[in-house]
């Protein structure tokens, strides 16, 4: 029987080299201290034996553990993953994040956390003594959950608040939501809308208010109202359903309506087909997040994509270049695009 090939250990590189587990140890690590000619040997031996290093091995310098730590909200997430929802926020995150950490030696692991919960100093505690991360990102709402982000900077651990720009310790990345929420309803005015609604997403998120100010703003700039046009939804369906009924029956003549998440717009598109309303013909939809399942609807539904991957890759590399002494520096903002499908027309009669 053949017998599986041999895992090659730091061990094995420190004899081919002829040089101590230390050194092999600082050269994995690009610690100080190693003269240039035995980092030249480590590294020939390292390549000839394909020798990948593990986490022991890296936190053999006693520095760095080369672990960053995402925390999603575990409510949400569970509940999506139970529902199979369809959504496909936590791939995106770790997508970007591991691919990102893998390139510079580093692993990504990911907790949940509830963020309402009266335990969560003590959660959040038991994971960062087991992981020692080097670095913390936190996602919406915990980026903005001061419980959470105190007891890191209390630690003195470096952290990227996602969906976040308020002024405070962490590196703020946003993705560009009053833009995104202006671009949308621009588009939709450009085709002739006039009557645009907006499915807002729940207060606890600044991302909500954020999206709220790009569709104000631009309404204002365009001349168009905007009273009555709003309603508020928790990113799920039925909110969305519930939401999406009363702009309709307040608002008989809209047109047009920007939901904040895909399970609300796919809300809004059911209850336009329970109303008779043909989409876009009678009514264009506009969604946030742009997950798989917005492809296959009938119409497709035109929707902001959110650079979740790109933005988490950006905190990842900003957590492992400034290190534990990096100086927090401006909100860092990765534009959001526009993907047009089928669900958005000129309005009706505009032609």
């Amino acid at each position: 029987m053949a017998r599986g090939r041999k895992t090659v250990t730091i061990r094995d590189v420190a004899e081919d080299a002829g040089v101590s587990l230390q050194t092999v140890s600082r050269v994995v690590n690009g610690g100080p201290n190693v003269r240039p000619q035995l980092r030249d040997k480590v590294r020939a031996a390292i390549e000839r034996l394909g020798y990948v290093p593990s986490l022991a091995a890296q936190r053999m310098s006693g520095s760095r553990s080369y672990i960053i730590l995402a925390i999603n909200d575990r409510e949400r997430t569970l509940a999506d993953w139970r529902e199979r929802r369809g959504t496909d926020w936590v791939d995106q995150m770790l997508l970007g994040g591991i691919l990102t950490c893998s390139k510079h030696g580093y692993r990504m692991m990911v907790e949940l956390i509830d963020t309402h919960s009266d335990h969560v100093e003590r959660e959040l505690g038991a994971a960062i003594s087991a992981l020692q991360p080097d670095g913390v990102i936190l996602t919406p709402p915990h980026s903005e959950n001061a419980l959470i982000t105190g007891l890191l900077t209390e630690r003195g651990i470096p952290f990227a608040r996602i969906g976040s720009n308020a002024p405070g310790p962490g590196i703020a990345l946003t993705m560009g939501d009053e833009g995104a929420a202006h671009l949308a309803t621009a588009r939709l005015a450009e085709l002739g809308h006039r009557r645009i609604a907006m499915v807002a997403g729940p207060a606890q998120y600044s991302l909500s208010g954020w999206r709220i100010e790009g569709w104000k703003r631009a309404m204002r700039e365009l001349g168009l109202p905007s009273d009555g046009l709003l309603e508020a939804g928790d990113f799920g369906y039925e909110s969305g359903t519930r939401a999406a009924r009363a702009l309709l029956d307040r608002n008989p003549d809209c047109t047009a309506i920007i939901a904040s998440s895909d399970q609300m717009a796919l809300a809004a598109l059911e209850v336009a087909r329970e109303r008779g309303l043909r989409v876009p013909e009678d009514i264009s939809l506009i969604s946030f997040d742009n997950t798989p399942i917005v492809r296959f609807t009938q119409p497709p539904l035109t929707a902001i994509d959110q650079p979740i991957a790109e933005t988490v890759s950006r905190a990842v590399e900003q957590l492992i270049a400034r290190g534990p002494d990096g100086a927090d520096d401006a909100v860092i903002e990765v534009a959001a695009a526009l993907v047009e499908r089928l669900s958005t027309a000129p309005a009706p009669g505009s032609a």
